[in-house]
């Protein structure tokens, strides 16, 4: 496995923000993407009661090997769509761990320790026609950045995990979030 982590062999993984961003929804377009390409992964997800805006996320544990414990402990990347999101995160992450954030809206984001990409998400989404589909775009700059997959299989599971209405949409967003990292590397930040 070729990803963004100091094992080789387990990546722990986080969409984090509020209830609402549908950030659930991204976590199984890359669980799904990981299974298409033949890699074995634990989703798990937690809501606080309120439907919107109450601390939202969704986690993946990514493994070559038969997993004996599928909750993340010690996350190695998170992006985050909001400053709760974030916040709450904050303690699982691992020093060096890989962190993208929203511009608007992680307004305090760490400042070292951390591998650390502040890129205009929310931006983006709007741009490319509603900041409905922001967390689309955040998954397409993490799985770019984390090396997770293929772009093959991210966009093919985008047409397999979202209605067909908002196929196009969606992956329109997953290449607006690729286009946004490419050429960046480990240890470049947009601060």
């Amino acid at each position: 496995m070729n990803v963004h982590v100091p094992h080789p062999h387990r990546a722990e993984i986080r969409l984090a923000g509020s209830g609402g961003q549908g950030l659930i929804t991204g976590m199984h377009i890359l669980f799904r993407a990981l299974a298409l390409e033949g890699k074995r992964a634990a989703q798990s997800q937690s809501y606080e009661p309120t439907s919107r805006g109450g601390f939202c996320y969704s986690d993946l544990v990514v493994s070559d090997e038969l997993g004996d414990y599928p909750l993340a402990t010690r996350l190695d990347m998170v992006a985050a769509l909001s400053q709760v999101g974030l916040d709450r995160s904050l303690p699982l992450l691992r020093p060096g761990a890989l962190v993208i954030v929203d511009e608007r809206l992680t307004p305090d984001p760490p400042r070292e320790g951390f591998d650390l990409h502040v890129l205009p998400i929310l931006g983006r989404a709007v741009e490319t026609g509603s900041p409905r589909i922001a967390n689309v775009v955040a998954l397409g700059a993490l799985a770019h950045l984390g090396r997770l997959v293929g772009d093959d299989a991210l966009e093919q599971a985008v047409r397999l995990e979202t209605p067909a209405k908002y196929a196009d949409l969606n992956l329109a967003a997953v290449r607006e979030g690729l286009a946004l990292v490419r050429g960046l590397g480990a240890s470049t930040a947009e601060a």
